[in-house]
């Protein structure tokens, strides 16, 4: 009885802690401070919740994890870029946990802090990585762990963890090295909303697959099957990739300077040629669209991953197609985020800064360069603007303040500034 008595006080003096703390609230601000519960239907597609894929690994190999505090270094510099919806991969490694408990100190330190995650499960076949034969009829066993671990972070972090994305173009067969079919992900989506039905995730967290354009039906007509067709029906929206960079030596059409425009300067040239890659990666978006109509299914699609190297030794470089460089890169930039803020369409640009692991054996290998921001905190062209706004300040990346590539000197940048090639030129190549 005395237990009882103990527990009707202590919450008798709760409530009138809170109606004093409530009061409080509406004296100092006139109204009471409500906190609204963000759910991923109002992030994804609202151009106050910009969007990236992020990667924080500083060495040459992912055994050397980010720090919880050099996390909070890049949450801070994304945060003040007007980032607030992060992708990552996978959650084998600590980096993904070790990112939500980040973010989750962060929110205690600073109330106003906001910073949401869309979190990967890596997907991939048997066989995957191992030296043996890939076998792509059949999953690797390790994927049912790696749904586990995913389905206990969305529920330990529910509100920072808003999606989760079941594989990484885990269905597109140019990636020979660990590529499932879909009724492998269209099981594992299943599963992922069959648990939120029972209430064993949130209602709200919404499941989608990260992949391909093509792999979404946008392509080639191998990927039209009924599995996809049930996927896309399953997934509560579809997260496609699009890539005109890699396009301007796989499929360099669009990329071409055409004879009509050869009498332009450079500069006009380029340009026409940045236009032509953002209507690229339009025509992809549409394509992915009008598959899902012609089944039926009329549901939000957004951009998982699209990108623009800065530096490249290979396909995409000066004995290349010639598209890579930090004007390139952010003309990229600019062109995506103003077509996908002003469409409603979230563009998880790829990505925040540059990795070194992904091309540990090649320094200057185009995977390396893909961030917006270098490994030692230099902000790229696309992002110098901010740097003048002093958006940065007070910020550091490895200790270092954000200042600008090439030590803000943009006529040296230009230098590294390569024109396509012609049509003509581009025949020869090929």
């Amino acid at each position: 009885m005395k237990s009882i008595v103990k527990i009707i006080a202590a919450a008798m003096v709760l409530t009138v802690s809170h109606s004093c703390k409530e009061r409080s609230s509406k004296t100092e601000e006139n109204q009471p401070q409500t906190i609204k519960e963000v759910t991923a239907k109002d992030i994804l597609g609202n151009p106050d919740y910009l969007a990236i894929s992020y990667g924080g690994y500083r060495e040459a190999t992912r055994d050397v994890q980010p720090t919880i505090n050099e996390l909070k270094d890049d949450l801070k510099i994304l945060s003040a870029m007007g980032i607030k919806v992060l992708r990552t991969y996978n959650v084998q490694l600590q980096q993904a946990s070790n990112l939500l408990k980040a973010i989750g100190e962060l929110k205690i330190e600073d109330s106003n802090f906001e910073m949401y995650v869309m979190l990967g499960a890596w997907i991939d076949c048997k066989n995957a990585w191992t030296g043996e034969a890939p076998d792509h009829d059949v999953e690797s066993e390790q994927n049912e762990g790696e749904i586990a671990r995913a389905v206990a972070l969305a529920n330990q972090y529910p509100d920072i963890v808003k999606i989760i994305a079941v594989g990484n173009e885990a269905m597109v067969k140019w990636a020979t090295s660990y590529y499932v079919q879909p009724s492998v992900i269209l099981k594992w989506v299943n599963h992922l909303q069959g648990l939120k039905k029972i209430g064993e995730l949130p209602k709200d967290l919404w499941i989608t697959s990260s992949d391909d354009f093509a792999s979404w039906g946008g392509g080639d007509e191998s990927y039209h099957t009924e599995d996809l067709e049930n996927l896309i029906r399953a997934v509560d929206y579809i997260s496609m990739h699009t890539y005109a960079y890699h396009n301007s030596h796989y499929n360099p059409e669009f990329w071409g300077i055409p004879e009509e425009e050869e009498q332009l300067s450079d500069i006009e040239k380029i340009d026409a040629a940045m236009l032509r890659a953002k209507e690229f990666a339009m025509s992809q978006y549409k394509a992915v669209s009008d598959y899902a109509k012609s089944v039926g299914v009329d549901k939000p699609i957004h951009i998982g991953e699209t990108g623009w190297a800065t530096v490249s030794n290979g396909h995409y470089g000066p004995t290349g197609s010639k598209a890579t460089d930090e004007y390139k890169e952010a003309a990229y930039y600019n062109h995506m985020r103003n077509w996908t803020n002003t469409e409603g369409i979230s563009c998880f640009y790829f990505e925040a800064f540059n990795e070194q692991w992904k091309d540990a054996q090649n320094v200057h290998g185009s995977e390396n360069h893909f961030g917006l921001i270098t490994i030692d905190g230099q902000a790229k062209y696309a992002l110098w603007d901010l740097v003048d706004k002093g958006t940065f300040s007070g910020l550091t990346r490895n200790g270092n303040p954000i200042t600008k590539t090439y030590k803000g000197d943009k006529d040296a940048l230009m230098k590294d500034v390569l024109v396509p090639p012609t049509k003509k030129e581009q025949a020869i190549m090929h």
